[in-house]
């Protein structure tokens, strides 16, 4: 095909070439393409001429590859497209840079005087997504990751010695092994690559026939839900994106998305779209990553969508709300709690109150010896509990004034060091965790009493070593008050039937959209945005061996300064001096009210709350009733009982 058209026939030449070939003889000269060669050759000659046969032969060799590497030619022209519109763009952007570089260069070289070199701003060039992962980095390390300081301070302090009554309790105690909890699952969910170009193929033509332009630069495929990046065009209303939420679910027939826009540290828009299989994240699998001993109340929680362990430390949060409707996983995620800070902590070192009105979620924890009492059922009797541990929070208070300490870290330091220097043995302290599995509850018998406590140890108890841990499947705003949000940061809230519910637990809308079995939404402190996690699991069995590898270790030893007494106990802590008098004032009315103590007495609310309440348990009054008046179960005395008193 080298062989010049005007001087002999290509057909000819290889003709003879391949019969000289077949005699033997050989050929003189190598060139040529073969017969089929020569045969296309002929064809598009008399067809285009010789100039038109190599742009055909040229185009044939581009199909050809385009066949053989499976390349569409739509993206083809897409890519060509979108760079040169990047190129023009990026050359548009110099020359305005240019323009507004002469227009600021002009007025520096008048100023009288001043040779130095002028500043110029250049404005950054937006760039697309791109695989390094500091989002994801920084939204999941900053959790739990401390700070140098904070470690080299946890090193002085050597938490393993903790003790309460001495140091020889715990000398023999051995933490629960890993192996205790079960071996995490070959996950069966198939992250296939077909399903998830679908799901973009469809997301894409959505937003075309809805006249957004969007495009979808990556999938991240977690364990409940699969994210997709979607980066909107100059131009674009992030609220366009978010009005097609409905939309988007129809059309990928979906139980239901979730938008989240934007990203945090990301100039892109992410739809989480519910995969058609749920990967289960064992306990065991996460705790497997942190196994620093010195984080006591470091616990699991899962794994985000983009795969990354997440894990809590209580003391740094400092308290945690937790929020779901009944069959959410909110009760695993407690469970899974607990069971960390068992894995890791000895029971000199945390110590538990656990509240439990339900009376079933948390009675397997009985005579574990990290609890300072048993689990308390009885509402008020947990109301006289929560007293007596802000009664311990301003104690702690005190022996911080004493020593001249500022927190638990610093006073166990101190008492260290003069252990060591005086050759005592004086106890240092253990960390506090107030578990409340169901708040709705208390908040419904003793709601004043139990949100005094909990306002002042969310707000107080934090450099004390005191945490709360509280969780409700009833997140309504008279059970979680603007009190107890103000002071609990650190928030999980699992799924709830209504988006009011989400605004309770969360300030934002999302809860409502999630899909149960463990999925949650987690805001640490000191960040404005959840962050989406699939909840650890944790079996009923796996708990029992935790709790009775503890109990084997070591018996329960229960504080009893700490312990709630009966509830005749507790009346003599409200009853004062004017608790005959208004007695009196109820048999002499037959009328029992607060509002009538607290006129005829000028008292305020809460005292006169707490008279009526001694009064019920005296058998004066008689139960609350909603709007009806309390009855009064004594009689007036007559005028004769009058005379002869």
């Amino acid at each position: 095909m080298l062989i010049d058209v005007g001087e002999t026939s290509i057909l000819k030449q290889s003709w003879h070439h391949f019969a000289s070939y077949v005699k033997g003889v050989g050929t003189a000269n190598q060139l040529g393409g073969g017969m089929v060669g020569a045969l296309l050759f002929t064809m598009a000659h008399f067809l285009f001429s010789f100039a038109g046969s190599k742009i055909v032969a040229v185009f044939s060799i581009f199909v050809g590859l385009l066949f053989v590497f499976d390349v569409l030619v739509g993206n083809v022209f897409k890519k060509l497209k979108h760079f040169f519109k990047n190129l023009m763009e990026a050359f548009i952007r110099f020359l305005k840079q240019k323009r507004g570089q002469r227009k600021e260069d002009e007025p520096l070289e008048m100023a009288a005087g001043n040779e130095s070199a002028p500043i110029h701003f250049h404005e950054e060039e937006p760039v697309e997504p791109i695989d390094i992962q500091f989002a994801h980095d920084a939204s999941t390390g900053q959790m739990f990751i401390p700070l140098e300081d904070e470690d080299e301070e946890m090193e002085e302090n050597d938490v393993d010695n903790i003790v309460i009554h001495g140091t020889s309790d715990d000398d023999d105690y051995e933490l629960p092994p890993i192996e205790l909890l079960d071996e995490p699952k070959k996950h069966t969910q198939r992250r296939d690559k077909a399903r998830i170009k679908s799901t973009v193929e469809t997301l894409e033509r959505t937003f075309k026939s809805f006249g957004v332009k969007a495009t979808i630069t990556r999938a991240h495929v977690g364990p409940a839900v699969t994210k997709y990046e979607v980066l909107p065009e100059a131009g674009v209303k992030v609220s366009r994106i978010l009005s097609l939420q409905d939309d988007l679910a129809l059309a990928l027939a979906a139980q239901d998305i979730r938008i989240e826009a934007p990203i945090p540290g990301k100039s892109a828009i992410g739809i989480e779209v519910p995969n058609s299989e749920i990967a289960t994240v064992s306990l065991r699998e996460v705790l497997d990553v942190h196994k620093d001993p010195h984080k006591k109340l470091l616990f699991a929680l899962g794994k985000d969508i983009s795969g990354n362990i997440i894990t809590g430390e209580l003391n740094k949060m400092p308290h945690l709300l937790i929020a779901g409707a009944t069959g959410s996983g909110k009760s695993v995620c407690i469970n899974g709690i607990i069971t960390s800070i068992l894995m890791r902590a000895k029971p000199s070192e945390v110590k538990m109150l656990m509240i439990d009105p339900k009376k079933v979620e948390l009675n397997v924890y009985n005579g574990i010896p990290h609890l300072l009492t048993p689990v308390v059922s009885d509402p008020k009797k947990a109301s006289v509990a929560l007293r007596k541990i802000v009664h311990e929070m301003e104690e702690r208070y005190e022996l911080f004034s004493e020593t001249g300490t500022r927190n638990i870290e610093s006073y166990n330091s101190y008492i260290l060091k003069r252990n060591e220097e005086t050759g005592e043995n004086r106890p240092l302290l253990p960390y506090i965790v107030v578990l409340i599995d169901e708040l709705a509850d208390l908040m419904m018998v003793a709601s004043n009493d139990v949100e005094d406590s909990i306002m002042r140890l969310a707000q107080m108890a934090r450099a004390a070593g005191i945490h709360l841990i509280i969780a409700t499947q009833r997140p309504s705003v008279d059970v979680i008050t603007g009190v107890i949000k103000a002071n609990i940061p650190s928030r999980i809230a699992f799924s709830v039937s209504s988006q009011v519910d989400s605004r309770t637990i969360l300030d934002m809308a999302g809860a409502e959209k999630l899909l149960g079995r463990g999925d949650m939404l987690y805001i640490p402190i000191g960040q404005s945005k959840p962050i989406r996690v699939q909840g650890a699991f944790l079996s009923d069995e796996e708990v029992e061996r935790v709790v009775s590898h503890c109990k084997g270790q070591q018996a329960a030893k229960y504080d009893e300064k700490l312990a709630p007494k009966e509830l005749n106990d507790s009346l003599n802590e409200v009853e004062d001096e004017l608790y005959e008098e208004a007695v009196k004032l109820v048999i002499e009315m037959q009328s029992a009210s607060v509002s009538l103590l607290q006129r005829r007495f000028r008292i305020g609310y809460n005292r006169a709350a707490r008279l009526i309440d001694a009064m019920e348990e005296n058998g004066i009054v008689g139960p609350y009733e909603g709007n009806k008046p309390r009855e009064v179960l004594v009689e007036r005395p007559t005028e004769d009982e009058n005379a002869n008193g």
